[in-house]
């Protein structure tokens, strides 16, 4: 497992799917040590999403899982509930996105679990929080981004509401949980206790829609569906050029004005109609109208090339492939390898920071379903080889 700031720190993944995964392998790659808690014979759900598998296992399990260990456990049953409580003895995190009340119907709620270990940071994932009027829903990606207004404003004006492109609303999640238990164990070195962090979908996507909000609570008008503009930027968006769509953002009045350059028209930028960015925005049908046939008339690269060599901010609408090999992906490590006896080679895209001081190693490959077991009941909790094969036999790990 790579060094890093969370070395020393043991983590108990009770989660599966995105949402809590993503954030436990942030951890792992910060350092901690996180047994990845699955239930025995089938383990997450992901484990068998697809295809595409690699070596018989889904490549989605594999994209959220590296630098963890894995075990198994039977949460349901007597001895795999005292199992859990035994390990919490010893941990400093426990991380679950199970239904919220789903823990305390186990006898392993917040209350149980701190009296063992006063010192234990649980981080609680759900959709809607652990109480409340919808606390008890389910909660589910695509469901959330329509919930929180997010398609609202995805899409074009004329088509449907439309969601992102990846699962925004586990991943923003993730990445709260995370900073969540960051900040639990900075406190906690101050206060010494621990504390239970309670991390909604549904919150985690209404914090993103920042300027949109804004919008909303200084007009109380709707924020709508613009494509691929910006609703306070002029211009700022996807052009089509002649062979491909590249981005433009004249963000700043000089931008702008030396945009109107490159186009061959600087009279543009003298136009009261597109004098100032608030004119813009207003004029934008008109603005949009007289510069996307100006466009068309050079190539993607070539409109690249010239507006980055003007300080214009741009760039090219890119495939997955063409975005991981940018040299400045290449030059930054982002590319993770990862060797397996049976899946081959496992790449995934590491963790996106860099320090002066270790903050992360090289990725340990996702692990089999229980490959752990014997290191953990019998290293970690003291449990013979005999004991560990009967826990097997009965179906509790």
């Amino acid at each position: 497992m790579p060094a890093g700031p969370l070395q020393g720190i043991v983590v108990l993944d009770l989660s599966r799917i995105l949402s809590g995964p993503f954030c436990t392998m942030t951890l792992g790659d910060l350092g901690a040590t996180v047994f990845k808690v699955e239930e025995p014979g089938r383990g997450d759900e992901t484990r068998h999403w697809g295809p595409p598998f690699l070596g018989g296992v889904g490549t989605y399990f594999l994209s959220i899982n590296r630098n963890k260990k894995g075990i198994t456990l039977n949460l349901k049953s007597e001895k795999g509930r005292a199992l859990l409580l035994r390990a919490v003895r010893q941990a400093d995190v426990l991380v679950e996105n199970f239904r919220p009340g789903t823990l305390n119907r186990l006898g392993l709620g917040y209350e149980v679990l701190s009296s063992l270990n006063p010192r234990l940071i649980v981080c609680s994932i759900s959709g809607y929080g652990q109480a409340g009027p919808r606390s008890s829903e389910p909660g589910f990606d695509l469901i959330t981004q329509a919930e929180s207004g997010v398609m609202s404003v995805s899409g074009f004006p004329e088509g449907p509401p439309t969601k992102m492109g990846i699962s925004i609303a586990d991943i923003a999640t993730g990445m709260w949980a995370s900073q969540g238990i960051l900040a639990a164990l900075y406190q906690r070195e101050r206060m010494g206790s621990g504390q239970w962090l309670d991390v909604p979908l549904l919150d985690s996507m209404l914090s993103t829609l920042t300027y949109q909000v804004g919008i909303y609570f200084a007009t109380g008008q709707e924020p709508v569906r613009m494509g691929n503009r910006h609703p306070s930027i002029v211009p700022y968006e996807a052009f089509e050029a002649a062979d491909d769509y590249v981005m433009i953002g004249a963000g700043t009045e000089g931008q702008w004005r030396k945009l109107c350059e490159l186009l061959g028209h600087p009279e543009l930028s003298g136009d009261p109609r597109f004098a100032t960015n608030a004119d813009r925005v207003r004029n934008y049908t008109a603005l949009k109208d007289t510069l996307a046939p100006l466009v068309q008339f050079r190539t993607a690269d070539a409109w690249v090339q010239l507006l980055r060599e003007a300080a214009i901010p741009c760039g090219r609408v890119r495939s997955v492939s063409q975005a991981l090999s940018d040299p400045q992906v290449q030059y930054r490590g982002l590319i993770l390898e990862a060797a397996h006896p049976r899946w081959g080679e496992v790449r995934t895209v590491g963790l996106p920071l860099r320090s002066s001081l270790p903050i992360g190693g090289a990725a340990a490959p996702p692990p089999e379903l229980g490959e752990h077991n014997r290191e953990f009941y019998g290293d970690c909790l003291g449990l013979s080889p005999s004991e560990i094969d009967q826990l097997r036999a009965e179906g509790v790990i």
